[in-house]
């Protein structure tokens, strides 16, 4: 039986090293060509605002928006660069706004000295301020006194 196998693996190996080659198609291409990204109408769904004043939040326990750029912001499970700014001890220096006390409690209510795991990721609540259309019409209207 295994002698069998072996020659079939044999016969199959020597017919593929002597098949014509596969003709894969066309390369596969973006759907906008050869047109760069920068040059789309995508590109300016989203432009990020230069730093400015935070926006005013439009309902009540919305995360506030960042006020400046992040790109290349590093956070990871050993380094926050918002903490560089936003850390209690660092705001005075900084002018930042010191993250909230809400951001040092665990889910249970339990007072940590440092910020709790669950909120140290910030860009997963907080995102920077942009200069976007909507992508849909909608009705949606700040909650009242949001304005």
């Amino acid at each position: 039986m295994m002698k069998k196998l072996l020659a079939l693996l044999a016969l199959g190996f020597a017919l593929t090293a002597h098949a014509a080659p596969v003709n894969d198609g066309p390369k596969l291409q973006s759907l906008r060509g050869d047109t760069a990204i920068e040059k789309t109408p995508e590109a300016d769904m989203y432009k990020p605002m230069k730093d400015a004043k935070p926006l005013p939040r439009d309902f009540v326990q919305q995360p506030p928006l960042i006020p400046h750029s992040t790109r290349d912001y590093q956070i990871t499970r050993n380094f926050n660069k918002c903490m560089d700014c936003h850390a209690w001890s660092k705001t005075k220096e900084s002018g930042a706004t010191k993250v909230s006390i809400t951001h040092f409690k665990t889910r249970e209510g339990q007072e940590l000295s440092n910020i709790s795991p669950r909120r140290y990721f910030c860009t997963q609540c907080h995102v920077p301020q942009a200069d976007a259309k909507p992508l849909v019409e909608n009705t949606f209207k700040p909650g009242v006194g949001m304005q």
